[in-house]
């Protein structure tokens, strides 16, 4: 048996967006001649399922389908067709579907969708772990060596399963795709998250010495009430807040805070700084010209920024802002990266990142 399919995680309520993406990209840059594919968002349950058409396999496909290359999805598996269950039975055609496959694999995970619904499964999934691990571990399936691989069982409710492999570099390492955070309860705000998120999402865990360092000078527009300037007041960086609104008074005290009653909009930075942020509540097309202003002038070497996005086509929207970006700092001569992620910890907007070169 060949997977002939790639499901992907997303949040509930943005199935239609991922798709979008999807759509667009696979036709674009990843479909062979005489290939095709069919993507299909199954609404409210976070999940997209691109299947292949005819005889051909997913694989070449999932491996050149790189995860962080995508806006909107939180995991990528390669998968087989779904199966329908018994309750008598859940585990023989498990068994016999991977028998049939051939796959082996170091770990497994029980996963749902990120739904109420589905995380009442809990007390099943817990059940069949023990008796899954076990029989799959005397049919030789189951082994330390297996090249990283994991089996995902993705659950859709208590009869129907998807079973589907991950694979090291090209996967995320937290079940559901999700970086769960605990809140700093000194910060000012929950938005601080965000932040903390796009680092871990962004900037390698080695480099954070050496690109989010003591003594670094940064800004953040639309900073009140400070959620933004926390992480980076916690990072020892020296902050310039621009916002009309008052600042957390705990953290204007740690005396590493300028705060500039300015429009962020406007606003320009006395030097170079090593990171821009913000937050802005702003149509994305106005805070996108905003971020092209900073970028073009190098007035910042690293810049993390949300785009607020409407409730309809924001793929589109997103596709739009970041293409305009990319192009106008090539025609500049401006080399950059730049990624775009909806994070855990956003709702209605993504996360870009730009680094300068």
């Amino acid at each position: 048996m060949t997977p002939d399919q790639i499901l992907l995680f997303c949040r509930p309520g943005f199935e239609p967006d991922l798709a979008a993406e999807l759509t667009d990209r696979l036709h674009a840059e990843f479909l062979a001649e005489g290939e095709g594919a069919s993507v299909e968002p199954l609404m409210e349950e976070g999940l997209v399922r691109v299947s292949m058409d005819g005889e051909h396999p997913a694989n070449d496909l999932h491996r050149r389908l790189r995860l962080d290359e995508l806006v909107f999805a939180r995991q990528s598996l390669l998968a087989l067709p779904e199966l329908s269950l018994s309750r008598d039975d859940r585990l023989s055609p498990i068994f016999e579907q991977l028998k049939a496959c051939g796959w082996s694999f170091e770990s497994i995970w029980q996963e749902t969708p990120d739904t109420n619904e589905a995380k009442a499964l809990s007390s099943l999934l817990k059940a069949l772990e023990r008796p899954l691990n076990s029989q799959l571990k005397k049919r030789g399936a189951l082994r330390r060596k297996a090249g990283g691989r994991r089996l995902h069982l993705v659950w859709r409710d208590g009869d129907r399963v998807q079973l589907a492999m991950s694979f090291p570099g090209n996967r995320s390492e937290f079940p559901g795709g999700i970086r769960r955070l605990r809140f700093p309860h000194a910060a000012p705000s929950r938005s601080t998250l965000k932040l903390e998120e796009a680092w871990h999402e962004f900037v390698p865990r080695d480099e954070w010495d050496e690109r989010l360092g003591e003594g670094m000078q940064a800004a953040d527009l639309g900073a009140a009430p400070g959620g933004w300037t926390w992480q980076l007041v916690q990072r020892g960086m020296q902050v310039y807040a621009i916002d009309n609104g008052p600042m957390d008074k705990a953290l204007m005290a740690s005396g590493m805070v300028e705060h500039l009653r300015e429009d962020g909009f406007v606003w320009e930075p006395p030097m170079r700084l090593d990171w821009l942020v913000c937050d802005i509540v702003d149509k994305p097309s106005r805070v996108i010209t905003m971020m092209e202003r900073w970028l073009l002038q190098r007035w910042c070497r690293e810049a993390v920024f949300n785009l607020k996005l409407p409730m309809k086509k924001r793929w589109e929207e997103v596709s739009l802002c970041l293409s305009g970006l990319a192009s106008r700092l090539q025609e500049a001569g401006v080399r950059a990266e730049i990624r775009c992620r909806h994070l855990y910890h956003d709702r209605e907007e993504v996360t870009v990142h730009v680094r300068l070169d």
